[in-house]
């Protein structure tokens, strides 16, 4: 968390190196956003053919392009990058059609004591924050998935 007596800069470098392991960019974030409005847009992506690919947009934009994810504008933009609608999308954040399911969400993380992301359950066991792959693959195994 950013703050007083924190080292943004090793906070970076560390998350840099993670973020490496898994083939994924990131760039040394100077604001943290509101990501609220990210979430219900994802919400209603998930509902749209295609809608999938603006998760990676919406995680460029905050992790390595430090742009405000909580931005109507911003969000519409990175929704028709994505090839979405964005007079849907637009429509989508200015009337939060989506704030019930990302409170549904919410209140279902809380449940099951999620105090952050990401966060990975199955099986009723979870694993938390950034994880090499084979933390994850431990934890669909603990679920009773097999290897194929």
């Amino acid at each position: 968390m950013f703050g007083p007596g924190k080292d943004i800069d090793a906070m970076n470098a560390n998350m840099a190196g993670l973020m490496e392991q898994e083939g994924l960019p990131y760039g040394a974030r100077s604001n943290t956003y509101n990501s609220r409005l990210a979430q219900e847009l994802g919400s209603w992506a998930d509902s749209q053919e295609g809608g999938e690919d603006l998760h990676m947009k919406i995680y460029q934009a905050y992790f390595v392009d430090d742009k405000n994810v909580g931005d109507v504008d911003v969000l519409v933009e990175l929704a028709e990058a994505a090839g979405l609608d964005g007079t849907e999308a637009r429509k989508v954040l200015e009337d939060r059609s989506f704030e019930a399911a990302v409170d549904e969400d919410w209140s279902k993380a809380r449940q099951m004591g999620v105090t952050g992301v990401p966060t990975f359950a199955a099986g009723g066991a979870g694993v938390f924050g950034a994880q090499p792959y084979e933390a994850l693959e431990q934890l669909v195994e603990h679920a009773g998935a097999e290897k194929k």
